[in-house]
């Protein structure tokens, strides 16, 4: 089965990179400088647990029309996707998956008509250096269709046959990543409000509970107006204990340098991302009356990074 890779920073890296060292046939495209540096040296990855690899793995620099593979996964940035649907549209492969922060779903399966779409979100993060990338890659990945959308999970298990890769399949990624972005933009907000030293926040319990307001805000309008509310952990938001059960988790992603890897560094490294996703998502809100206040709050305290 032909893979490509479509972008190769830190995800899109670090997915090439486990599925070819797992012995699945991958090529990676990769711009500019990265580019000629993964084609004269190598895919490097240096990875928070202390291991460091190089791959030689296939690189290119641009998808033709007839350049066919068996499945794309399309691992940009959430600014870029429009720019790279016409390239997608005239290419000749019919397997599609976006990975990472999307609330474009629905529009994007319809303007590649004629393809099967899917989406999904890895676990890894990191930043990328010079001549390599600085990640953790948990080999977990979570991929689905859109809700009444033709199922591609027969296509997904064999696709990562043979891996080490922990997979869940979703039959509703609309709303998986609808929650994904309530959960994960308030931490990034966190980010702006301590300048990327989320270390400010780790004792401040007040802070904290404002931004587990915030996503809790929202998956309430989310689930009133038909959405739901995943995973399956979060569907007791409304319960008391909600914000004790995740307190010891904002305090861990605060005081260490993993969770600055997995949070910090990302936000800090992509804020015209988190800003287009946090607009998107408002939109979505407004669809269904005000934004939440708890939401707007956390974002005027961003120190105009937003």
């Amino acid at each position: 089965m032909r893979i490509l890779v479509y972008g190769a920073g830190v995800l899109g890296g670090n997915l090439a990179n486990s599925l070819y060292r797992q012995g699945k046939d991958v090529t990676l495209l990769a711009r500019g400088e990265w580019y000629e540096e993964i084609k004269r040296n190598g895919l490097s990855i240096h990875h928070y647990f202390g291991r460091k690899t190089n791959s030689k793995i296939p690189v290119i620099n641009e998808l033709k029309p007839d350049d066919k593979y068996n499945v794309i996964f399309v691992v940009v940035r959430y600014t870029q996707l429009d720019s790279i649907l016409p390239i997608l549209k005239e290419n000749a492969s019919k397997v599609i998956i976006f990975v990472g922060n999307n609330l474009k779903t629905r529009e994007i399966t319809s303007e590649l008509r004629g393809k099967n779409v899917l989406f999904a979100f890895a676990s890894s993060a990191g930043h990328r250096e010079k001549t390599y990338i600085r990640s953790v890659a948990l080999n977990r990945i979570t991929v689905g269709n859109i809700k009444g959308s033709l199922s591609g999970e027969r296509f997904v298990k064999k696709l990562f046959v043979g891996t080490r890769f922990k997979v869940t399949y979703e039959h509703n990624m609309t709303d998986w990543l609808l929650c994904h972005a309530a959960s994960v933009i308030p931490i990034a907000f966190a980010c702006y409000y301590t300048d990327g030293n989320l270390r400010k926040v780790k004792n401040d319990k007040s802070y904290l509970n404002r931004v587990m307001d915030a996503t809790i805000e929202a998956y309430r309008v989310l689930e009133d107006n038909g959405h739901e509310i995943m995973p399956e952990s979060d569907k007791d938001y409304n319960n008391p204990g909600f914000k004790k059960k995740y307190m010891p988790f904002y305090r861990l992603i605060c005081a260490t340098k993993l969770g600055k890897l997995c949070t910090s560094d990302h936000a800090m490294n992509a804020i015209d991302e988190m800003s287009e996703l946090n607009k998107d998502f408002k939109k979505c809100l407004e669809k269904y009356g005000e934004i939440p206040k708890a939401w707007l709050n956390l974002e005027r305290d961003t120190n105009g990074y937003l």
